[in-house]
C-alpha cells in the first residue's frame, strides 16, 4: 500500500474546486454601475479574488485589498493596490491596510458599486483598532487568544468588538452615501456564516460586548476596565442589508475529493465537514475509526473538514493543527495495518509554518515519538525528520482543513 501520491492529488483537486478562478466569475455582476466600481477586500484569497474580478467585470475598477505575505498573485492588478501583511497577529501593514481600505470605502457615493472580497485570514490582515484600544494591545490580545486554543468563532467575535472596521462597520462607510455594496466570500468557518469570515467587515453581526469580555477573561487575559469600556462603547451604527454571495466552502472541496476518489474505486466515508475541537484528540478518535474500517473488506477513504485547534501551544512549539492531528493518529495506529493519511490546510499554511500539512502511514514512527511531539508541540520537527511534510506554497484560497485517511480493509 502506497497511496501518498493519490492523497496529494486528491488534496490539490479539492483546493482547485474551491478556487476563486473557478467559483467567482459566474457570480460577479454582468452590468456596469452608473458610477465607479471599487474593489476592496481582505484575506488569504483576496489578491486572487481581486485579479479575477478585475479580469471579469466590465469597465475600470479601483481600490485596495490586503492579503498575507507571499499570497499575492505575482503581478500588478490594474487599478487595485495589493498590500501584504502579517497573519495570525496583525502588523503595521495590517494597520495601513485598514486605513486605506476605510478611506476607499468612504469615497463611494450614489451610483457607485463597492465589491468587497472576503476570505479567511482577513481578521488579522485588516486592522483598525476601536477607539480606546491601542494597536499594541490588540496585537497582544490576538496573540493570546490564538495560543489559548479557543475556537475561531470565539476569537473572531472578540476581534470584531475590538475593531472600527469589522462586524459590518465597513458597510457603514461604503453605504453611507448610497453606494451599492456586494460581498463575495470564500468561507473558512464551520457553519459558513459569512458574518464570521474575517470577522465580517461588510456584514453586520450581533453586538454582544459582554460575551467578548467573557471570552477574553475566561481565556486568562487580564482585561483592564478601560479596555472593557472601549469594547462596550464600540457599537456599530446599524446593519446595512446588501447582496452577499458565499462562493466556495469546505463542502465544495470535500465533494470534489469524494467524486474523484469514487471514480478511482474507493468507497468514501464522510466523517463531517464542520469538525472543531482539539486536533490531537480528534486524530486519536479518527485512528480508532480507521481501525474499525480496516476490519471491513474494500478500500475506504475517510474524509473530513472543518478547523481544529492546538491547545496549550507555546512560542517555543512548532507545528499546526494538521500535524498535531496526524501525530494523534500515529500515536494510536499499530504497525502492520494498511492505513495512510494526509491532512492539510487548504490555504497552504498549517498554523504559522511553511507547510500545508503532512502525510503519515501506520508505523512510520513509534507511538512514543508521536506522543513526545504532541507533549512538546514539536510535530513540525518530527514530520520534517520523517520527510513527511506536505508543501504546497500559498494556494490563494482558504476553505479550512482537508483530512483524508486511506484504509485497505481485510479481503
Amino acid at each position: 500500500m502506497a497511496h501518498r501520491a493519490l492523497l496529494l492529488d486528491l488534496f490539490h483537486h479539492g483546493i482547485a474546486a474551491a478556487s476563486a478562478r473557478l467559483t467567482l466569475p459566474a457570480r460577479l455582476p454582468q452590468s456596469r454601475p452608473s458610477g465607479r466600481t471599487y474593489v476592496l477586500g481582505c484575506g488569504k484569497a483576496a489578491a486572487e479574488m481581486a485579479a479575477v474580478t478585475a479580469e471579469t467585470i466590465q469597465g475600470p475598477v479601483t481600490g485596495c485589498v490586503v492579503t498575507r505575505h507571499g499570497h499575492g498573485v505575482g503581478h500588478d492588478i490594474a487599478g487595485i493596490e495589493v498590500i501584504e501583511a502579517s497573519h495570525p497577529v496583525p502588523d503595521g501593514q495590517s494597520l495601513e491596510a485598514g486605513r486605506r481600505i476605510m478611506a476607499w470605502a468612504a469615497q463611494a457615493g450614489s451610483g457607485d458599486r463597492v465589491i468587497f472580497l472576503m476570505s479567511g485570514g482577513g481578521s488579522a490582515l485588516l486592522c483598525a483598532p476601536a477607539d480606546g484600544i491601542s494597536f499594541a494591545e490588540k496585537q497582544a490580545m490576538t496573540d493570546w487568544l490564538v495560543r489559548s486554543g479557543r475556537g475561531i468563532e470565539d476569537i473572531n467575535l472578540v476581534r470584531r468588538h475590538l475593531s472600527r472596521i469589522k462586524g459590518g462597520r465597513l458597510a457603514g462607510l461604503a453605504c453611507a452615501k448610497g453606494a451599492e455594496l456586494l460581498t463575495y466570500v470564500i468561507s473558512d468557518v464551520a457553519n459558513d456564516d459569512p458574518a464570521l469570515v474575517a470577522s465580517g467587515p461588510s456584514i453586520g453581526a450581533a453586538f454582544d460586548p459582554d460575551e467578548a469580555i467573557r471570552i477574553l477573561m475566561s481565556s486568562g487575559w487580564a482585561l483592564s476596565e478601560g479596555t472593557a469600556s472601549a469594547i462596550r462603547a464600540n457599537r456599530p451604527e446599524r446593519d446595512f442589508p446588501h447582496d452577499c454571495h458565499v462562493i466556495a466552502t469546505n463542502a465544495d472541496a470535500l465533494m470534489a475529493i469524494s467524486a474523484q476518489a469514487k471514480g478511482k474505486g474507493w468507497s468514501v466515508v464522510d466523517i463531517g465537514g464542520r469538525l472543531t475541537g482539539d486536533a490531537a484528540t480528534t486524530g486519536r478518535a479518527h485512528a480508532r475509526m480507521a481501525l474499525e474500517w480496516a476490519q471491513k473488506p474494500g478500500r475506504h477513504l475517510l474524509i473530513s473538514g472543518g478547523e481544529l485547534t492546538v491547545t496549550g501551544a507555546t512560542k517555543d512549539g512548532c507545528g499546526g493543527p494538521n500535524l498535531e492531528y496526524l501525530a494523534g493518529l500515529l500515536a494510536e495506529l499499530p504497525s502492520g495495518v494498511c492505513i495512510e493519511a494526509l491532512a492539510g490546510d487548504s490555504d497552504g499554511i498549517d498554523g504559522s509554518e511553511d507547510n500545508a500539512g503532512g502525510y503519515i502511514r501506520a508505523g512510520m514512527c513509534s507511538a512514543a515519538q508521536a506522543e513526545e511531539a504532541l507533549g512538546r508541540h514539536t510535530s513540525y520537527a518530527l514530520f520534517k525528520s520523517l520527510g513527511a511534510l506536505v508543501m504546497t506554497g500559498p494556494t490563494r484560497t482558504n476553505v479550512n482543513d482537508i483530512r483524508m485517511i486511506a484504509v485497505e480493509g481485510h479481503a
